[in-house]
């Protein structure tokens, strides 16, 4: 969808500065909180990391916008939270939780370090031959879902070069709603900038972009 977050190329927002090396990972403790909520609440199984990033997506921009990194993902935690009836309104209202039974796929503490270091991987086994290969100049489809997608605004249109094959992966746009893994191929596509920003790009400048088989065509 094109929502708060797909800011790629938007003026305005200033330069990114990263803090460097030897930069605290939280600069509050409420923020390494908000990071354990999250992870414990999605071991639960109820929804997919691709539902979590949309549901981020969903929040107004009026909100986004005026919301930390960390309270974006409390926020849209909430709302999952919500959806999936683990938690009412009225126990957000009220900042205490209802006494419950503790829940069965509960994360344990010592299950948090080897869950880390396990992850989720993505990928996913393909029977069907690619339909591009490095080197090839491939187009960015124009689309404009009014669900999950992957593909930033700025590069639809676009023409650029396929710099890698991964193999198949999850396909978010499917597994956001529930509607299963739909596996696709994936690849990396690079972008020169005046291909997306004309004569105004940087000198120089290339955008790599990870883009699912069907956000393609051949150019």
């Amino acid at each position: 969808m094109n929502g708060p977050h797909d800011l790629g190329g938007q003026m305005g927002f200033g330069g990114v500065h990263p803090e460097g090396e030897g930069a605290p990972l939280f600069h509050a403790d409420w923020e390494a909180r908000a990071l354990a909520l999250t992870l414990c609440a999605g071991a639960l199984g109820r929804w997919t990391l691709d539902e979590s990033r949309h549901a981020r997506e969903c929040l107004p921009p009026a909100v986004y916008y005026g919301s930390s990194y960390y309270e974006i993902w409390i926020r849209a935690l909430e709302d999952l939270l919500r959806t999936h009836d683990l938690i009412a309104q009225a126990d957000l209202t009220a900042g205490t939780a209802t006494v419950a039974d503790a829940h069965p796929k509960r994360l344990t503490p010592k299950a948090v370090a080897p869950g880390l270091r396990r992850g989720a991987p993505t990928s996913r086994p393909l029977s069907a031959a690619p339909l591009f290969r490095p080197g090839d100049r491939v187009r960015a489809r124009v689309m404009h879902p009014r669900g999950h997608t992957r593909l930033p605004r700025y590069v639809r249109g676009a023409v650029g070069v396929v710099e890698a094959d991964h193999g198949g992966h999850v396909f978010p746009d499917t597994n956001a709603h529930g509607q299963g893994e739909a596996p696709q191929r994936l690849y990396t596509v690079v972008f020169e900038g005046r291909a997306l920003w004309g004569v105004d790009a940087e000198a120089g400048l290339t955008v790599s972009v990870d883009a699912w088989e069907s956000y393609l065509e051949r150019a």
